[in-house]
């Protein structure tokens, strides 16, 4: 199994602060988001390679942070990949750069965990790769305890074994407060699915979007996230992690 980390985003919505810094570099409660990331998944035994696809702009400052992050977690093996785009403007969007990263780096005959870099988590991951492998696909998802807050996100509805049923981005009348998360188990086979949906034409941004498309053709399970998820998407958001997060700091 592989894992790869979405970090080609340019998150203008934090300027001035992503200027200069991609923002899963970006410190919470002393170190940087990605980190958080890295530090709940590297309990999962199985991991051959963890991919971190970014940008041209960023591509050497993720290469630094590996470098240092890989003497702390030695069990972890990195490879930055740079999906050349140069701004806001030309990115390859979520998906796109999963396609990219998928055919550039053959990863099509292995199982694949993707995950967004600025995507903060509190507990291990361990249980949830250990769960996931076992379906074709699987969502994370999470309980954000208010249908106002979940209109920013997406919406799922499920059957008894919690395979879904309904999905549908940012939502005007949700009947839910679970929503899905940029946390995404994939089987080797539906991994092999990313160019057949790029082919056709569909939207290459919002991860969330690949699942909508899947649905209907592979059954993807839901696995709760129990612990503290936190989504940065602006500074006030970035403020308030903080101090959430700096209770979990060891």
């Amino acid at each position: 199994m592989n894992v790869l980390i979405l970090a080609a985003g340019y998150a203008t919505r934090l300027y001035p602060l992503t200027l200069t810094k991609a923002k899963p570099l970006l410190e919470v409660a002393g170190k940087p988001m990605i980190e958080w990331v890295l530090d709940n998944l590297a309990p999962i035994p199985d991991i051959e390679t963890v991919f971190v696809v970014t940008n041209n702009k960023f591509a050497a400052d993720f290469q630094t942070w590996a470098d240092g992050y890989v003497k702390r977690q030695p069990k972890l093996s990195f490879k930055i990949v740079n999906d050349g785009s140069m701004s806001d403007t030309d990115k390859l969007g979520a998906i796109g750069d999963i396609n990219f990263v998928v055919g550039k780096e053959g990863l099509a005959n292995a199982d694949l965990i993707v995950v967004a870099g600025d995507n903060l988590f509190s507990e291990s991951l361990e249980g949830f790769a250990e769960f996931a492998k076992k379906h074709p696909a699987t969502l994370a998802t999470y309980d954000v305890g208010d249908l106002e807050a979940i209109k920013k996100y997406n919406s799922i509805s499920v059957d008894p074994v919690g395979k879904i049923v309904h999905f549908e981005e940012k939502p005007a009348k949700p009947s839910s407060t679970v929503t899905g998360i940029a946390l995404y188990y994939y089987s080797a086979k539906t991994v092999a699915m990313f160019p057949e949906y790029i082919a056709a034409g569909n939207n290459p941004d919002q991860p969330g979007r690949f699942i909508q498309w899947l649905y209907p053709r592979l059954p993807v399970q839901t696995y709760l996230i129990k612990g503290t998820w936190f989504d940065i998407g602006s500074k006030e958001t970035l403020e308030e992690a903080g101090p959430i997060f700096q209770k979990f700091v060891k």
